[in-house]
């Protein structure tokens, strides 16, 4: 998946074998970005921040992008 298809701002991909791993190589890219101070990154976290203050949709968007992710082919 790529950081935009997880809420992010640009095309990095991320491959993992599990959905958590996956995650967690966003987290930790957004966290680079945001060191960096980029500006798309820090857009798209505020909305992130935004969705966080209700946790039914911050439930309903994680589930969504684990559906997503489940549905993706597997590399060989």
């Amino acid at each position: 998946m790529t950081c935009k298809q997880l809420g992010g701002a640009c095309s990095k991909e991320f491959k993992a074998n599990t959905f958590e791993e996956m995650a967690e190589m966003s987290k930790k890219h957004g966290l680079e970005m945001f060191q960096i101070g980029d500006k798309e990154h820090l857009k798209a976290m505020d909305k992130m921040q935004e969705l966080m203050q209700s946790p039914e949709n911050m439930k309903a968007w994680f589930e969504n992008k684990r559906q997503e992710f489940e549905a993706l082919p597997e590399d060989n």
